[in-house]
């Protein structure tokens, strides 16, 4: 255990630099992993953090003890609860965090087949529970625009549950481009659209895109899409939660694929 119990250690300031700024996150290549669900998804998937803070109350965690004891080698910071609060980005910390080096992946991919093209979303939760349905509807890819919100953000992490690391998620992606390279269909989501999901066929290599939360996606990548579909509504609203909206697109094709094995 390496315990520390003053704000003014070097140590602890630079993992606060790490917490409260963006900045120094990407300059660090550096991500923050809050929670124990969190960690595990990352010792599950990807092996064993670089580092790993615990607070004094969840050394006596039963959960955060079996997932220490998962990481052969690792010794734990150690930080006094008083401390470990100015770390944490949530009102009830569970007592754990974790540094890992943030995932390099090319953003602009030779070679995709399904996938999701994310244009300027900006609500971290949004995108969290889209890389979440995602990762649940067993897409590979998730390619976001230079303007959407960052995929490694801490909200977006904690909103997706893990499901990062079962993605390889492409940023600053110039999406009429990759648009353009696809060689699959490009299904674009439009509540003014006259074609209905559930009445497109989603079976096969399909890009669905997805568009800012209010502006919606821009008139360059609908141009290239191969089909603008709508999900139908009975009830007086506007418009779907682009999380909602993508999961069920997503689900439809999962739908149709399961469907068209059964025959």
């Amino acid at each position: 255990m390496l315990p520390i119990r003053s704000a003014g250690n070097e140590q602890f300031k630079a993992l606060l630099k790490l917490v409260q700024s963006s900045r120094e996150r990407k300059l660090a290549g550096r991500s923050m992993l809050e929670g124990v669900h969190l960690v595990a998804a990352y010792r599950d998937h990807m092996g064993v953090p670089e580092h790993v803070v615990v607070s004094n109350t969840g050394l006596g965690n039963p959960e955060i003890q079996d997932l220490l004891g998962r990481m052969s080698g690792l010794q734990p910071i150690v930080l006094d609860d008083r401390l470990f609060q100015k770390l944490s980005s949530v009102v009830t910390p569970t007592g754990i965090i974790a540094v890992i080096e943030t995932p390099r992946i090319e953003p602009q991919p030779e070679k995709i087949e399904a996938c999701i093209m994310v244009e300027d979303l900006q609500d971290p939760g949004n995108l969290g529970s889209l890389l979440r349905s995602a990762a649940a509807a067993g897409i590979a890819d998730v390619l976001l625009s230079k303007t959407s919100v960052q995929a490694w953000s801490p909200r977006v992490l904690r909103a997706a549950m893990g499901a990062h690391f079962s993605l390889r998620i492409h940023e600053g992606v110039d999406l009429s481009a990759a648009a353009d390279r696809f060689k699959g269909r490009v299904i674009a989501t439009s509540q003014q659209a006259k074609q209905s999901i559930f009445e497109t066929d989603l079976r096969g290599d399909i890009a669905f895109v997805f568009g800012n939360e209010g502006a919606g996606i821009s008139a360059a990548l609908v141009k290239r899409a191969h089909a603008v579909v709508a999900i139908p509504m009975l009830g007086k609203i506007e418009s779907l939660n682009v999380a909602a909206a993508a999961a069920i697109c997503l689900f439809e094709r999962v739908r149709q694929q399961a469907a068209a094995t059964l025959r």
